[in-house]
């Protein structure tokens, strides 16, 4: 089982230490999350609580994903990064190519790209992006960036963007591609790529969602081999919890250990101190 320990809601300024002490400690990765803004009042509800109310407080953090993965991957030397999710379809195609690519090269090729549509209306109109077929438009991005992160010329011609003759580099290493998300479609589309990244769900909820996503991949004639099913879990604590997760097909955790010993309020020291306790706790080495 690979863990990613998640920057949610952290203190910027923390993120570099955290990164070391996970790097030292043996965890896969580190999960980012992003946001761009957080606007005070909002028509469109959060999708992933019962009321509708955002998790985090008003002020909370929310570092530009790029830069602060930019930063830990030179301090780091075999910790992967993976996006929790990254909006592509908030951006425009060329400046999320140029900075994903960057990053992906910044970090030797320990870059997973986890992406998803986005809930948030007000968002996307802010940034001056469609919100209605912000599904399909998040395809054709991902098919233009790819092309985009090709050795030589490229062009392109989509229904939403067409690139003349261009080259963009750096060129980075492959960057695998994970799709977050609950609903069906979104397992439709992470069937489709690399992995598929889940929210806060019970270890049941996301064993449907693996039998799920084998079913589909056996439709398009692809297996699971390869595939990463990365997620937070509400019900997984002990040795026996995870494994049972990793037997049914879920191949990576999103955690805070900190929050199993310390709380929210934990101090760096503390977070730190909490990551070493968790790996003592389930053997990890």
């Amino acid at each position: 089982m690979k863990f990613y320990v998640s920057t949610a809601f952290l203190d910027t300024r923390e993120a570099v230490e955290i990164a070391k002490a996970a790097d030292d400690l043996g965890y896969h990765g580190m999960a980012v999350p992003d946001h761009v803004i957080n606007l005070e009042t909002l028509q469109t509800p959060y999708p992933y609580t019962k009321d509708g109310s955002r998790r985090w407080e008003a002020f909370t953090d929310w570092p530009d994903p790029w830069v602060i993965i930019g930063a830990i991957a030179l301090v780091t030397t075999r910790l992967h990064f993976v996006t929790t999710v990254y909006l592509p379809a908030m951006r425009d195609p060329y400046s999320a190519a140029k900075s994903i690519g960057t990053a992906a090269v910044l970090a030797r090729g320990r870059l997973e790209l986890g992406i998803g549509v986005g809930w948030c209306r007000e968002e996307f109109e802010l940034l001056g992006q469609q919100f209605e077929r912000r599904g399909k438009r998040t395809d054709e991005m991902l098919e233009l960036m790819k092309a985009l992160w090709s050795p030589g010329w490229t062009e392109f011609s989509g229904e939403f963007y067409t690139a003349p003759r261009m080259e963009m580099e750096p060129t980075p290493p492959h960057i695998p591609v994970y799709v977050g998300g609950l609903s069906d479609i979104a397992l439709r589309r992470a069937a489709r790529h690399d992995g598929w990244i889940g929210d806060l769900i019970t270890t049941e909820r996301a064993l449907e969602r693996v039998s799920a996503l084998r079913e589909l991949r056996a439709d398009k004639g692809s297996t699971m081999d390869g595939f990463e099913v990365i997620t937070p879990l509400t019900d997984a604590f002990t040795p026996e919890h995870y494994a049972a997760a990793e037997a049914g097909g879920i191949t990576g955790i999103i955690t805070m250990p900190w929050m199993f010993y310390s709380g929210a309020d934990a101090s760096l020291t503390d977070k730190i101190d909490g990551m070493r306790r968790f790996c003592e706790d389930l053997g990890l080495d």
